[in-house]
């Protein structure tokens, strides 16, 4: 006498997606998803202040961040492969603001066919060519992660969106139907800012962003044209009556990449234009002006296991004349053109096991600076440390000066399962 399989939801869903996307009739009597793996670290991150800081009431001044951190990922598919998903999840206890949260990083599914894929859900899209300095990739980011020392993958945020790639023989087309979601920037539970603290209240656009990309190889060289219609990701705010209003103005932006070898390195090419949509003749102080933005960047192994990149980046603020003669009175000005210069030198000791590392901004036009030393070391294969400084240093009126009170030294411990 058979045994008859009891029917569950996953054998349901199976049946719906095997009608739904037009699989053979066969394909649904087979086990259609399999079962992931549940993967993932344990982590703690910790940074505290350098110097005699006074700190407003209400942020965490000694230690700024103090977290324990659980992550959870599984992935897998189904259908030979037409299926596919994956997620990330953390469970966060902020000691430093005594705060705990769940935070989804990715949670997606994707539809692979032979000339095209489709994804869906929460997911990190990354754009570009340049190392940390960001031109086409306009897509959500997280600078408080950033400044306090957290690994590098925390400065994405995922997007909730539809990305379809396809693959025609001319080219590969990547188009991006994304929801807003703004960065997350330094505020005043961590960090010590000039100025009074200004509590506003934000509208945040509603209706999808358009993202679209064309990359193809000639050569060894690889190509793309970008086109965005999304938002200026920081908020804009301006006085109304005795309180404070805030948006996310439009922004469209355009441009191209450009990368391949030369020499013994790698050269790095990147620009954009950025169309500020509510501001294009630049008389409105509350929105940034159109921009357009340019990187050159050059890599290469300077030496047995030592790596050397530098980048050029200029940022020519369109419409100067009008911004000058519309910024209020106390306000700092700034440059016409902006420059910035990043060095990246990457050292491997010990087999490899001990990672020293040291990336440097330097504002060129606005004296100021921003270096970044660490060094990370392999105890085995599932845990490592690391232990590294966010140090500003320059004028108090740069991008990167204002943030001088904000020195730290951190710490970070994973052990992966």
């Amino acid at each position: 006498m058979s045994r008859q399989t009891p029917f569950t939801l996953r054998h349901a869903l199976a049946g719906v997606l095997a009608w739904g996307v037009g699989l053979p009739a066969g394909a649904a009597q087979a086990p259609p998803l399999e079962i992931p793996e549940i993967h993932g670290f344990l982590q703690a991150h910790g940074a505290a202040r350098l110097g005699g800081v006074d700190c407003d009431p209400g942020t965490a001044c000694d230690w700024p961040f103090n977290e324990q951190r659980l992550q959870l990922k599984a992935e897998g598919g189904g259908f030979e492969g037409t299926l596919g998903y994956a997620g990330k999840i953390d469970l966060l206890h902020d000691a430093a603001l005594g705060e705990s949260e769940v935070d989804i990083r990715e949670l997606y599914a994707d539809y692979n066919a032979e000339r095209y894929t489709v994804r869906a859900g929460r997911q990190v899209i990354t754009w570009g060519v340049a190392d940390l300095l960001f031109i086409n990739d306009t897509f959500p980011k997280d600078w408080t992660a950033f400044y306090g020392g957290l690994p590098l993958e925390y400065l994405k945020r995922g997007s909730d969106a539809v990305r379809l790639d396809l693959f025609p023989d001319f080219a590969d087309v990547q188009l991006v139907l994304a929801d807003f979601r703004p960065d997350r920037l330094p505020d005043r539970e961590r960090f010590v800012l000039p100025g009074q603290a200004i509590q506003a209240g934000l509208d945040e656009p509603s209706g999808l962003e358009v993202g679209l990309r064309v990359s193809r190889y000639v050569g060894s060289w690889d190509g793309a044209l970008y086109l965005s219609r999304t938002h200026y990701r920081a908020p804009a705010l301006r006085q109304v009556g005795a309180g404070w209003q805030g948006g996310f103005p439009r922004l469209n932006a355009v441009g191209a990449s450009l990368s391949g070898p030369l020499g013994s390195g790698v050269l790095s090419l990147e620009a954009g234009y950025y169309d500020s949509v509510d501001d294009r003749d630049g008389d409105d102080p509350a929105i940034e002006n159109s921009q357009t933005r340019l990187l050159a960047g050059y890599s290469r192994q300077i030496g047995a296991d030592t790596t050397l990149g530098v980048q050029g980046y200029v940022e020519w603020m369109h419409d100067h004349a009008a911004y000058r003669r519309t910024l209020p009175a106390g306000y700092s000005e700034r440059d016409e053109l902006r420059g910035v210069a990043t060095l990246r030198l990457t050292r491997f000791e010990m087999h490899q096991t001990l990672r020293l590392s040291l990336f440097a901004f330097w504002g060129i036009s606005e004296g100021d600076g921003y270096l970044i030393p660490s060094a990370r070391y392999a105890f085995s294969d599932a845990l490592w440390g690391e232990v590294g400084a966010n140090l500003i240093v320059g004028d108090r009126s740069g991008q990167f000066g204002v943030l001088g009170d904000n020195d730290n030294v951190y710490m970070t411990l994973r052990y992966a399962f």
